[in-house]
């Protein structure tokens, strides 16, 4: 078995990672192995442009590819058909209120897929990272059931959507659109989306090479965020038509 020759991260979560040139064109964007899911850690690699990203059994694997997936906040795709089924939905938007459902319900869209890679260690790393004020997730309820949603992490004005899932048809669009609009309002022009996807462009996702989003990274990840996220975030669907 050929070895990849990447750094292997130590014990001290505040350890900086190697330089963002120092990461594998294959697998695309690799760049560190090791370490842990420390609060620390997680917060300088999201600042550095940095993910985790591992499956089962796997070492803790650290990604920056090139290029990056990420949407304008003023930009997300609303297709005719979604226009029209928010026009007519009972369906509301919050946040923060059932963060660990969120990440539930992440998990398990993903194992009934290609697997997931919501470890037991990851999970507890980001409600850590929620309990902190670091991490945010967004609901769509039908009354008072979950029907679809998303979370990430916010570093200052650097938002960095992690996963989403719908119990319902459109519950996912619904919870990002909304993220969108309620970042669009503080004036900060996108949301991180890490890796591309025929799902994700039909949303208006675009490409933004590796070195200009971590110029990004490095001034939004030193600005203050805003107080009164949930309160910004918080809508009937028909708002967002």
């Amino acid at each position: 078995m050929t070895r990849i020759p990447i750094p292997w991260l130590g014990a001290d979560p505040e350890a900086p990672f190697p330089p963002l040139s120092r990461a594998l064109r294959e697998p695309n964007g690799l760049i560190a192995a090791g370490g842990d899911l420390d609060p620390r850690r997680l917060l300088n690699a999201y600042r550095r442009g940095i993910f985790p990203w591992f499956m089962p059994g796997e070492p803790i694997l650290w990604w920056t590819p090139d290029p990056r997936c990420v949407f304008a906040t003023d930009a997300i795709h609303v297709a005719r058909r979604l226009r029209r089924v928010l026009a007519r939905s009972t369906w509301r938007v919050v946040a923060d209120t059932r963060f660990e459902a969120i990440i539930d319900g992440c998990a398990t869209a993903r194992r009934g897929g290609s697997g997931t890679w919501i470890t037991d260690a990851m999970r507890d790393a980001y409600v850590g990272l929620h309990r902190e004020g670091h991490a945010h997730s967004v609901e769509v309820l039908d009354g008072d059931r979950l029907v679809g949603g998303l979370y990430g992490v916010r570093v200052g004005a650097l938002f960095c959507a992690e996963s989403m899932f719908s119990a319902e048809a459109h519950g996912s669009k619904v919870a990002l659109l909304a993220l969108a609009r309620a970042l669009a309002a503080e004036g900060v022009p996108l949301i991180d989306a890490q890796v591309a996807s025929p799902h994700l462009e039909t949303l208006g996702a675009r490409l933004m090479a590796r070195n200009d989003f971590a110029r990004w990274c490095a001034v939004a990840g030193t600005l203050p965020e805003q107080p009164g996220f949930a309160t910004r975030i918080a809508c009937a669907a028909t708002d967002l038509a």
